[in-house]
């Protein structure tokens, strides 16, 4: 075997010495990066790319471009990582300072491809960047952080544009109307470009580090504001007095500022001082001279209310405004050089293929398929051309950014971000910050009055999700950007905190009603309950305002609890508040299928602790995996790390990390490493149709007291039955596993062309692992399971020669759920890949995974399940010990393949041909173009804020009518059809979002069985 081993290095020696060379080149040549710098990137290149080198799912899968990823990667990681390279950024050397733009130019990468590939990176060099560079090298990395200020960017500069264009008049344009201004195009795109730069200053000098997507939305309507009143008014696409977009007018003129807040959804307050720290930024960095816009008389204040506005003469002067650009760009260049971030003027720069608006990489692409790999980066569902942000012609005053205040407004990923903060700031806030009178009724209604230790409770967890910086002896800018931070952090907290109370009492009067009491004692003294209302509140706001830091799942590791806590409160917390808005709920439903799918089988989660007293048989499986959680964190601890660390990491002992014997020290749970790299915009964003609803029909699985779900697992469950909380919690949970896992099925199957047998023998041996070989889904991803039981059925049904594995996986590459992870780094403990001839390895390819370990542990299954031919179709694999995987105790009965909404159209009138179905996304070409809009109405995309789907089709109903002279109104009451509800609407879409195949109404295709 070592012979073996040595032959094969020594033949690939020469290859590896030529990679080497081509990597060294780069470092001197490309970065020209010193002698010391490149010795250490080539340690960390020697160390991981043996880990890279089996993998060829990388970017297009050819060597060449999976080599420039990985040189990519490496001297990313460097930068980030080694603390020279941060000594020289701190020098600020030019010599060896190297930024991730010079390194995706060097390389000839762009951005888009860049984070969509890093995960995979992450997940297989993370033991090697853990020895190396120490256990917190993944919050140094910072890639989750970049990648989602890469995404605000994007949507902010598109936004942006888009407002410009609709303000200032266009290069062509301009040309049209001012011939005799050769020149004025420059000055149109100079305009522009200065605003953007200023929008960068407000970034980098006034805005806290958190950047969040509100505050930035409310930066560039400041800029816009400054543009309207300093570029000269032939330039103009409005004009002000008679303009239906500035609708707030009073007796001296226009109010512009409520006018701008009125079009975007922002608050005025807020646009004030931010508006308030521009003009200082004119003032200091362009050293123009302040001055009341009441005092000043100027073409462009005409017909404009100038109370509260400042004017600076000469700011957009043609004369000066080259020297004005020159100055911004030297203040950006100097701002960044020392932190070696994105290069944040690119999304100006339109040539700019760094962005991926073009294709350096391999040939691959067009403009489509690169907005593709954007929309992966930046969705779960690989669209945020959603019916919710449909492509609009620039001309076009429905884009979301301006028009006509009743013309009906389609949202954008900025704007739709804007209303539902406007919900927290109108809703929320004005909501006190303590218990009221309702909600103190039932806390003073206990055993003993609770309303002391809840208040206390809810002030210590939001101080440490959203910790104040108390750092002494700093000065200057810094002191300034710490003051932003608290400041920042104050105000979440507050609106955390009124949150969790609103949502605390309609809980507490729906569980009286169910108990018929109104002393809820065992709920209102849960420890575990209170922290995961307090998580879930703080998790909503930080979803409003969409950082691009303290991503989920922060608020887990801050408040000591699990992902199988916070599973259990998210629909009643969905259920108890009417008002959220449904970008949120969205947001909730995509965090319980992103707990679902994978992290409470992570290592630590508490859901083993309920597990080992339901399945009993499975306690010593994962007692020596080491799964258990580690108790939670005490109040009181929490409380001395707020009170001693203003600082923002959480203390190690918050973390609920194991180490043990046999799985190489690794401190975190081997699945959370594919979990934390999701697309980010899941964690912020739900700009996508409403597919993430559908978990809401988790609700319908058991409905139970709340008290019963956070109870002790040996606690015997209050509703009777016999049973233990424990096994009540975990049969709701198998349920809600099933449930999601038969949405994916269907999906599979629906863009495989297979047949509903098949569907219904992958389910069914789906249940079966489930319940029978548990121990296959802990550490793992349930999509990793799937995908085998697909392989294992389509093998039985002899669809082997027209369904391979790579053929599932490239079907499975097209789900919107898809993260490449679940295919190339399958978790295996060392003790069963001995047994099973790998070694070496703590993650392996889904391939490998499925026939060392998955055939041999559900062999016994398949005639269970009824699946004929195993005998034959899994000789090849030999048998191995299953004495981890008996079957457990008082397991559910397999059921049949639940009952999913149908996707046909449904004829919702009996009398005329109007049909409603859900938007398949192959039909998004045909809505999105200009010859056919009119004639499509998407439930998604709503005409008002916060409106339901059925206001929508009521909408789309009165506007039908009103088009077309007809007796009587559209029937949609009739009794078989109905109107389409929320919830119908909400269960249909996630069968379609991303399906390809059974878009065109081909029928299934029909297996025949070989006799």
């Amino acid at each position: 075997m070592e012979d073996g081993k040595r032959s094969v290095t020594t033949s690939n020696s020469t290859d590896g010495d030529a990679i080497e060379a081509r990597f060294t080149a780069l470092c001197k040549n490309g970065l020209s990066l010193d002698e010391k710098t490149c010795t250490e990137a080539m340690k960390l290149f020697k160390e991981t790319k043996n880990l890279l080198s089996s993998n060829i799912s990388i970017g297009s899968g050819t060597q060449e471009e999976a080599e420039r990823f990985c040189f990519s990667f490496v001297l990313y990681s460097l930068k980030q990582l080694s603390e020279k390279s941060g000594e020289n950024l701190k020098q600020g050397s030019d010599e060896n300072g190297f930024t991730i733009c010079q390194i995706l130019r060097a390389t000839k990468l762009n951005i888009v491809d860049f984070f969509k590939e890093l995960p995979q990176f992450v997940v297989k060099a993370g033991p090697v960047l853990n020895i190396m560079y120490g256990e917190d090298w993944e919050s140094r990395l910072e890639a989750k952080e970049l990648q989602a200020n890469f995404v605000h960017l994007s949507l902010l500069s598109k936004s942006y544009k888009r407002a410009f264009r609709e303000l200032f008049l266009t290069s062509d344009a301009n040309i049209d109307k001012e011939q005799n201004a050769t020149s004025a195009p420059d000055y149109v795109s100079e305009y522009h470009r200065l605003g953007w730069l200023l929008f960068l200053a407000l970034r980098v000098h006034a805005f806290s580090r958190f950047k969040d997507l509100v505050t930035c939305a409310n930066g560039f309507v400041s800029v816009l504001a400054i543009l309207i009143i300093h570029v000269p008014v032939r330039f103009r696409n409005f004009k002000i007095s008679d303009s239906p977009r500035f609708v707030k007018k009073g007796d001296k003129g226009v109010d512009l500022l409520a006018s701008l807040c009125n079009m975007y959804d922002a608050s005025e307050d807020d646009l004030r001082k931010t508006m308030e720290m521009a003009n200082k930024l004119v003032e200091d960095i362009l050293k123009k001279k302040p001055c009341p816009a009441s005092e000043c008389k100027t073409e462009t204040l005409e017909n404009i209310d100038t109370d509260g506005l400042i004017y600076f003469e000469g700011l957009m002067d043609e004369q000066s405004l080259s020297s004005s650009l020159n100055v911004l760009e030297k203040d950006y260049d100097d701002a960044i050089r020392n932190k070696g971030e994105l290069d944040e003027r690119v999304f100006i720069n339109e040539e700019d293929s760094f962005l991926g608006s073009g294709s350096l990489s391999g040939g691959a692409g067009n403009v489509t398929s690169m907005k593709r790999k954007f929309d992966s980066i930046a969705s779960p569902s690989k669209t945020i051309s959603s019916p919710l942000s449909p492509h609009r012609s620039p001309a076009s005053h429905g884009n979301g950014v301006l028009g006509p205040p009743n013309a009906k407004v389609a949202a954008t990923p900025v704007s739709t971000a804007m209303t539902t903060a406007k919900w927290l700031r109108t809703v929320i806030c004005p909501l006190p910050s303590k218990p009221s009178a309702e909600l103190q009724r039932f806390l003073s209604s206990c055993d003993k009055d609770v309303t002391n230790d809840v208040i206390r409770r809810a002030h210590i967890i939001l101080e440490a999700i959203f910790p104040s910086n108390h750092e002494r002896g700093v000065t200057g800018s810094l002191q300034g950007a710490n003051l932003m931070d608290n400041i920042w952090m104050e105000h979440r907290r507050l609106e955390a905190l009124k949150l969790y109370y609103r949502v605390l009492e309609a809980m507490c009067t729906a569980e009286a009603q169910i108990l018929h009491a109104t002393n809820l004692t065992s709920l209102l003294t849960n420890e575990r309950f209170h922290r995961c209302m307090l998580a879930c509140s703080a998790e909503l706001v930080l979803a409003t305002h969409k950082t691009a830091t303290m991503l989920f799942p922060t608020v887990l590791d801050r408040t000591g609890i699990t992902a199988f806590d916070l599973s259990k409160v998210i629909e009643s917390f969905i259920r108890h508040e009417d008002s959220l808005p449904r970008e949120l709920r969205r947001h909730l439903n995509s965090l319980e299928e992103r707990l679902l799918e994978s992290m409470v089988w992570d290592k630590g989660s508490s859901m083993y602790n309920s597990l080992i007293v339901a399945r009993p048989a499975l306690a010593a499986e994962i007692d020596r995996l080491g799964l258990l959680a580690e108790p939670m964190p005490s109040l009181d601890a929490i409380a001395m790390h707020i009170n001693f660390s203003g600082g923002m990491p959480p203390l190690p002992s918050l973390q609920k990390h194991e180490t043990s014997p046999g799985q190489n020290g690794d401190v975190r749970s081997p699945k959370r490493l594919c979990t934390d790299y999701r697309s980010v915009l899941v964690e912020r964003n739900s700009f996508t149709s409403p597919v993430k609803d559908r978990l809401l029909a988790f609700s319908n699985l058991k409905k139970a007291p709340l008290q019963s779900a956070f109870a002790s697992p040996t606690r015997p469950n209050p509703g009777g039955g016999g049973e233990t909380c424990a096994e009540t919690g975990i049969n709701i949970f198998f349920s809600k596993i099933n449930k999601l896992a038969a949405v994916r099925i269907n999906g599979m199957v629906e863009r495989l062309q297979l047949s509903q047998q098949i569907r219904e023998s992958v389910y069914c041996l789906f249940q079966q692992v489930l319940s029978q070989r548990t121990s296959l889904f802990f550490n793992r991803h349930i999509d990793q399971i799937i995908l085998c039981c697909f392989y294992v059925v389509a093998k039985i049904s002899q669809l082997q020669s027209s369904l391979t594995f790579g053929e599932i996986i490239r079907n499975y590459k097209k789900q919107p759920q898809c993260k490449p992870q679940v295919f190339c780094s399958v978790f295996v403990d060392r003790l069963a890949a001995q047994r099973n001839g790998i070694t070496g390895q703590d993650h392996v390819d889904i391939i490998t995974f499925y026939n060392k370990i998955f055939i041999p542990a559900i062999k016994p299954l398949l005639v269970e399940v009824g699946l004929t031919g195993a005998n034959t179709s899994t000789s090849q694999v030999p048998e191995a010990n299953n004495s981890n995987h008996g079957p457990c105790p008082g397991s559910p009965k397999v059921a049949p393949f639940p009952s999913l909404p149908d996707m046909s159209p449904k004829k919702v009138s009996a009398t005329h041909n109007v049909y409603v179905s859900p938007l398949r996304t192959s039909k998004m070409d045909a809505l999105i173009s200009h010859s056919s809009r009119s004639y499509y109405a998407c439930v998604g995309e709503s005409t008002r804020a916060f409106q339901s789907p059925s206001k929508d089709l009521t909408a789309i109903n009165n506007h039908l009518n009103g088009n077309r002279k007809i007796r009587g109104a559209l029937n949609f009451d009739d009794v078989d059809v109905g109107l389409v509800s929320d919830s119908m609407v909400a269960n249909s879409l996630h069968l379609q979002n991303g399906s390809c195949a059974s878009s065109s109404g081909a029928p299934l295709k029909s297996e025949q069985p070989e006799s």
